[in-house]
């Protein structure tokens, strides 16, 4: 049964034809899919409006038809008159949330994919380099889809779903979460085949006010795998090995002793084509070209992937080698002379450690220098989360100076201060472009760079300073 027909999707939405056309007599509509930005719609998928903070989706239905959405899905049929007068064979269904009806049409699209097996993610930190390592791996041999970006909420995991296709042998799915109660939802949708935690660490823990509830929200994912299906869970956090106690098919990856992959070695390695190797168990060796031992960990989820779908050694080594760096995930590019290294998409005080640490052990610049901005949503813990990082700081050893970015990264300021000389130390408030340049200039050819903060501090403003001070290459 094609999923796709104005019938089913309207059954699955809940809602009712606002508008279906009269000279039409294609039962399927040409709907091939569903989309919910204008700018990225493609012919033959249909437009859900969305109502966010601050866009109304009903403000581009449109634009949506001349993009050459054959389907509009809305809250407001009044909405669409202007698009139906334009593109009268434009099917409009409105539904009483277009928000509830994504995740309606997702979870009913869910149960079509028959042939499917459905790997969902979640972790606090690495969701999204994993989701590419497994992609990676099981390309070499099937076919399938992965997330889009980060697509890890309730609008992003209906999304992934939804662009499944026919034929498709695994579906990746990242999972996400701001508050208790959302990883619930999101699995009741997908019911993953696979469901892996990739780590427990802070990031959000003013909502979930302790640890504990971290690791309970995460294994939450693990309670709606599908009958005969398997758990990939790390083993590095005793509150969490609690929590998965009664899933039943779990596999355990990390440094622990007792998991079931250990990462027994790791190291960076020099004029190579990958930049690192890591050992699982004393046996088989990986190589990745990416840093960092805490990218060895995801990949040892997506080991264990290609060990669920019957990949050998060789297969899954083809795979992970491919893997390049995901974009702003210790990305590392030379600007004007500079060695950038850019894990500015967000931060947890686990992952931000991580980076120092890798930043130590791989740049070989004459001069380091680190740009530390504010790592939101940590609550009370903020204080000693950023002591913590100056903490990492200081044990890196030779870094000539650090640039803080906002109020709470004042703590990782005052505790290098009781060790460094204030001259090595530069306090922002905020990062503006303004400061953004002054950052920059402070950066000579040779420097190399560490950017590392929450997304909302907008440290890639730092490498937008470095690049208009780039001269241009003269014209051909």
């Amino acid at each position: 049964m094609n999923f796709w027909i104005p019938a089913s999707l309207r059954t699955a939405s809940g809602g009712n034809w606002v508008h279906r056309p009269v000279h039409n007599p294609r039962e399927d509509a040409g709907i091939v899919g569903l989309g919910t930005d204008t700018r990225t719609l493609t012919p033959g998928r249909g437009f859900l409006a969305i109502r966010g903070e601050h866009f109304d989706g009903h403000d581009f239905l449109l634009a949506a038809c001349e993009a050459g959405a054959p389907l509009l899905v809305v809250e407001d049929g009044g909405a669409a008159e202007e698009a139906i007068a334009e593109h009268p064979d434009t099917w409009v269904l409105r539904v009483p949330d277009t928000r509830k009806a994504l995740v309606r049409l997702a979870a009913a699209y869910r149960r079509t994919l028959e042939s499917t097996r459905v790997i969902a993610i979640t972790g606090s930190n690495g969701k999204t380099t994993t989701a590419r390592l497994i992609d990676a791996v099981l390309g070499t041999k099937f076919r399938g889809t992965v997330s889009a970006h980060s697509f890890n909420n309730d609008i992003g995991v209906p999304l992934t779903i939804l662009s499944a296709r026919p034929g498709d042998q695994y579906l990746v799915c990242e999972v996400g979460t701001n508050s208790p109660g959302e990883i619930e939802l999101l699995a009741r949708i997908i019911e993953p085949d696979i469901g892996i935690i990739t780590t427990i660490g802070r990031a959000h823990i003013e909502h979930f006010g302790s640890m504990e509830a971290i690791a309970r929200e995460k294994a939450t994912l693990l309670s709606y795998i599908r009958p005969g299906g398997t758990a990939i869970a790390t083993a590095e956090f005793d509150l969490l090995r609690e929590f998965i106690k009664p899933i039943p098919n779990v596999v355990t990856f990390g440094r622990a002793a007792d998991a079931d992959l250990r990462l027994t070695s790791f190291e960076h390695l020099e004029d190579s084509e990958s930049l690192s190797r890591f050992t699982v168990n004393d046996r088989r060796s990986f190589e990745l070209s990416l840093y960092g031992e805490h990218n060895a960990h995801n990949a040892l989820a997506a080991v264990a992937v290609g060990h669920r779908f019957g990949l050998g050694d060789e297969e899954i080594a083809r795979g992970l080698r491919s893997v390049q760096s995901v974009e702003m995930r210790l990305q590392r590019e030379s600007i004007g002379g500079v060695d950038v290294f850019n894990d500015a998409y967000n931060a947890s005080p686990e992952s931000t450690v991580a980076a120092i640490r890798t930043f130590a052990s791989v740049s070989d610049s004459r001069r380091r220098v680190i740009v530390i901005g504010d790592m939101l949503e940590l609550g009370d813990a903020a204080p000693g989360a950023h002591r913590e990082v100056a903490e990492a700081i200081l044990e890196a050893g030779d870094i000539a100076e650090v640039f803080t970015i906002g109020a709470a990264a004042l703590y990782t300021a005052d505790g290098l201060s009781q060790h460094w000389p204030q001259s090595r130390i530069t306090m922002f408030q905020k990062l503006e472009p303004k400061q953004a340049v002054q950052i920059a200039s402070k950066l000579n050819e040779g420097d190399a760079v560490l950017l590392k903060g929450s997304r909302g501090m907008r440290l890639e403003q730092i490498i937008e300073a470095l690049r208009e001070r780039v001269p241009s290459e003269p014209g051909v």
